[in-house]
């Protein structure tokens, strides 16, 4: 069993859909961080694998965006997607792990922004005391 694998099954499974986009842009740096570590073994398979695996994430994340109720929002983080597809199909055919860097700190730079409004939309959502004070006790058990 994969302990990595289980955290992230049970981490989504109960998440709300911002958090399922952080999750989908750690999972793109993770892979992209691991595809670094493949070039520096000179393992072009697995940077190929790891890299294609991101390019897959970004594409799922491009495809599940809502253009009508995301407008202007959703046309940039397309293009944004778009751009960042393109460094990786450009940065596996250099085989530059400069490129890869790149799209990582891109990549790291909008998931601090989806962290900002996770953040932003648990601050505005009423919060539950972990021991409520037990209601008082009135005559309906005399």
């Amino acid at each position: 069993m994969n302990p990595g694998l289980s955290y992230r099954e049970a981490a989504v499974a109960g998440a709300n859909p911002v958090r399922l986009v952080i999750l989908l842009y750690e999972q793109a740096v993770e892979d992209l961080r691991r595809a670094i570590a493949a070039q520096a073994k000179a393992d072009i398979e697995g940077r190929t694998r790891e890299i294609n695996h991101a390019i897959q994430v970004i594409g799922h994340l491009q495809a599940t965006l809502d253009k009508e109720q995301g407008g202007k929002v959703a046309e940039i983080l397309h293009r944004f997607y778009e751009q960042v597809r393109g460094g990786l199909v450009e940065a596996q055919c250099r085989q530059s792990v400069t490129l890869i860097e790149l799209q990582i700190t891109h990549l790291l730079q909008v998931h601090e922004a989806w962290c900002a409004v996770e953040r932003a939309l648990s601050s505005s959502i009423p919060q539950v005391k972990e021991n409520p004070e037990p209601p008082p006790r009135g005559d309906w058990n005399v």
